[in-house]
């Protein structure tokens, strides 16, 4: 049966199938330790959990409005104002099922076929082949970890064409970890403005900062640029909310009613039992993100730690999000116990977790070859193995 050349020329996803392979090889009877899979590791809090209950029990399971609750869009803007101090009106909300859906809608209603998307590398698997699924073109511009990895005003101004359409950012990143200092933003945005170009600012990880760096969401740098923003965020990552399904944009409101005749046309509507729990993690207590904030960055110190005492290892500091990308071509071409050699990131991946049984996932999928991404979103114990095992399987 024939399928589609654009699904067909799609690439899975890299992390999913980087989880995919240690769960097979989990199923074998190996211990796997597993840094793959971009999600906390916490249970729920459980007075989001307690409002979930309590809608089933009043019976709210029915269909809600293709793009959300009002109430939900309301707590949506009333959360973004308390927190970043700019205002949005519900009818600038769209309530989606996942930010990876809420992208994918902002790509397909404003991209025509043909246009140019600039993404920074290295950038989040799904970016690029959400893009091309439009038939839009992504347009890779190259950041270094010596820059933090991220991207320079003079580089977006050199990518930019008369088929841009659109910027994808990212801060806090998704590999890297990289917050773009406010400085730098501030004169993406100028640019944006200078040549009308939309910001996709992917915010999901905008709660997870750690000490000595600063968020400032893409919207707060005046009106013309907030007329030129699209913020992508919701609960999954700050409230350990990853299996709810609930993202959202805040756009402007043209650009939400074209997101909402085309939502209303894909998925009906985000699940109902979940949008109530979504508004209770916004209206509710706070306190339990600054918890998991807490761990996190007791991880992230002692990762960066063991790692910089790793010979042949280099990174640039992660300053939010829960990711360590390190750069590991300095051992490309060495042999492995067998006879195999390693020439490349996806080589090191694959060598690492069938020797080592540590799964970890190639820098090759996020655009980044000779470094990989390891998640640090799992428990102290699972982190001092995993690290135990690379630091032996890099001494081999």
């Amino acid at each position: 049966m024939h399928t589609s050349k654009l699904v067909n020329q799609l690439a899975p996803s890299a992390t999913i199938a980087a989880a995919a392979k240690a769960r097979e090889l989990r199923a074998s009877g190996v211990d796997v330790l597993e840094f793959t899979l971009g999600e906390p590791d916490f249970t729920t809090p459980e007075h989001i959990c307690e409002a979930a209950v309590a809608a089933m029990k009043d019976g709210h399971t029915h269909y809600t409005p293709a793009t959300g609750l009002p109430a939900l869009k309301e707590s949506v803007c009333r959360a973004f104002a308390r927190d970043y101090g700019v205002e949005y009106t519900p009818a600038e909300v769209t309530v989606s099922n996942g930010a990876k859906h809420a992208i994918h809608n902002v790509l397909t209603a404003c991209c025509e076929p043909g246009d140019e998307v600039i993404i920074p590398t290295p950038y989040w698997v799904s970016y690029s082949a959400l893009v091309e699924l439009v038939g839009a073109i992504p347009v890779l511009v190259e950041t270094t970890e010596e820059s933090g990895f991220c991207m320079t005003a003079d580089q977006f101004r050199g990518a930019i064409t008369a088929k841009t359409r659109l910027l994808m950012l990212n801060s806090p990143s998704n590999p890297t970890g990289s917050v773009y200092p406010v400085e730098a933003l501030e004169a993406l945005a100028e640019v944006a403005v200078e040549k009308d170009i939309i910001v996709m600012s992917d915010e999901i990880y905008d709660k997870l900062i750690y000490d000595g760096y600063t968020f400032k969401t893409f919207a707060s740098f005046g009106q013309e640029v907030r007329d030129r923003t699209i913020i992508i965020n919701g609960v999954s990552k700050a409230y350990a909310m990853t299996g709810w399904r609930i993202g959202w944009t805040l756009a402007p409101e043209n650009v939400s009613k074209a997101i909402t005749k085309l939502q209303s046309q894909q998925t009906s509507n985000p699940c109902s039992v979940s949008q109530f729990a979504a508004m209770a993690a916004l209206d509710g207590p706070q306190d339990c993100i600054s918890e998991m904030l807490t761990q996190f960055q007791s991880r992230r110190e002692y990762v960066l730690g063991r790692l910089r005492a790793i010979p042949g290892l280099s990174f640039a500091d992660p300053g939010g999000a829960f990711y360590a990308f390190f750069n590991v071509s300095s051992h490309f071409g060495r042999t492995l116990p067998g006879g195999a050699s390693v020439h490349n990131s996806s080589d090191f991946c694959t060598a690492l977790l069938e020797n080592a049984h540590v799964a970890l996932v190639t820098g090759d999928a996020f655009g980044a070859p000779g470094f990989v991404r390891l998640s640090f979103a799992t428990s102290m114990d699972i982190i001092e193995a995993g690290l135990n095992a690379l630091e032996g399987f890099l001494a081999e």
